[in-house]
């Protein structure tokens, strides 16, 4: 129980910006409070935009219940602070199989895995890298890449200094995912990947 709230709280190095950092810093409490983690606040669409809230348990389960739960929680907290004006729809969902890397801890559990990954400033030239995850050692994500010129090597990115990153779907990933599906499945009644539209108006 105590790792599951360590791994609740544990900050994100992915931070949104404008006014989807405004929902997220808003909404972050509230999804801890209720057990589960914030992955991801995206806002698209001009008039009448989709609030897209990403979110999971610790162990990265999402079941429809649990996002029918989510919407009830967040939609009355959102329309008392009114970070966006006028209607949206609000979308609740897993993070998906090829999903966004936002925490350290992403990648010492998803080690042996493919990313892409993007810094915020270039390493030798280079801003985007993709290889297989080898792990996090001292603050720094570890990346197996196969450079052009001088082949395989592993590349020390500091966490810091990571925009995006997110899993490549590869038939190992897909494999993974309906293994851990299967488990979350006998734990709960059903859980798996999956959103609920809801319809917010002035």
């Amino acid at each position: 129980m105590s790792g599951d709230l360590e791994r609740l709280g544990s900050a994100r190095f992915h931070r949104e910006v404008g006014i989807a950092a405004s929902v997220a810093d808003l909404i972050e409490p509230t999804l801890i409070g209720l057990g589960f983690r914030l992955v991801r606040v995206q806002i698209t669409g001009g008039d009448g935009p989709s609030v897209q809230i990403m979110a999971e348990r610790p162990d990265g389960s999402l079941a429809i219940g649990d996002c029918e739960a989510i919407s009830r929680q967040l939609s009355p907290l959102l329309d008392v602070h009114e970070p966006i004006q006028g209607s949206y729809r609000l979308e609740v969902s897993s993070p998906g199989i090829d999903r966004p890397l936002v925490r350290a801890s992403d990648f010492e559990d998803w080690a042996g895995y493919e990313a892409k990954v993007e810094l915020k400033e270039p390493i030798g030239g280079r801003k985007r890298f993709r290889g297989l995850i080898e792990g996090l050692d001292d603050g720094e994500a570890r990346i197996v890449c196969d450079l052009e010129a001088a082949g395989q090597q592993v590349l020390g990115f500091p966490v810091a200094l990571i925009a995006e990153a997110k899993l490549v779907m590869t038939d190992a990933l897909i494999r993974e995912s309906l293994r851990s599906g299967k488990k979350s499945k006998q734990r709960r009644a059903g859980p798996r990947p999956a959103s609920r539209p809801r319809e917010m108006k002035d």
